[in-house]
């Protein structure tokens, strides 16, 4: 997936609130909706597993150098979310940070991984450890790696 497959069309999100995030985040390139109760957020668009289909969601993220972090917390629910899903079995995804979009490579943090970085995420949004807590499940940690060649002059958040 680039930014080339632009005129294949795109499922927002289902959940109306989540929906509207991304409206108002594309119509703006992220000044309306850059950010979810103070956390940068952004849009990820994966692949359906299922059915092919482009879907696009808003996600709080945090950073790691020129890598940007997800947690797939789903809400502290007992199950993934299906955007987690859908990158396991496609890894490749684009990123939209503000005006910014980009191919990336999603892959789970490692055990190893997962330990230097989670208290990143935590601090970004200390909910996540409540999350954590309250599920039996290991939330995923994703670390997304730009694929594309950062454009001269950007300055990605």
């Amino acid at each position: 997936m680039t930014t080339a497959d632009q005129h294949e069309a795109v499922e927002d999100s289902p959940v109306g609130w989540v929906a509207s995030h991304i409206r108002r985040y594309v119509q703006t390139d992220g000044a309306d909706g850059g950010t979810f109760h103070g956390v940068p957020s952004l849009l990820l668009t994966t692949r359906g597993r299922r059915t092919g289909t482009l879907r696009r969601t808003a996600l709080m993220y945090g950073r790691d150098g020129d890598n940007h972090l997800l947690v797939a917390s789903n809400g502290g629910a007992d199950k993934h979310p299906a955007w987690y899903l859908n990158l396991s079995a496609d890894p490749t995804v684009e990123i939209q940070v503000d005006a910014e979009r980009f191919a990336a490579r999603a892959r789970t943090a490692t055990a190893e991984e997962r330990v230097r970085l989670w208290p990143v995420m935590t601090k970004v949004f200390p909910t996540y450890a409540r999350y954590q807590k309250g599920t039996e499940r290991e939330i995923p940690l994703v670390i997304v790696e730009r694929t594309s060649a950062k454009p001269q002059g950007s300055r990605a958040r």
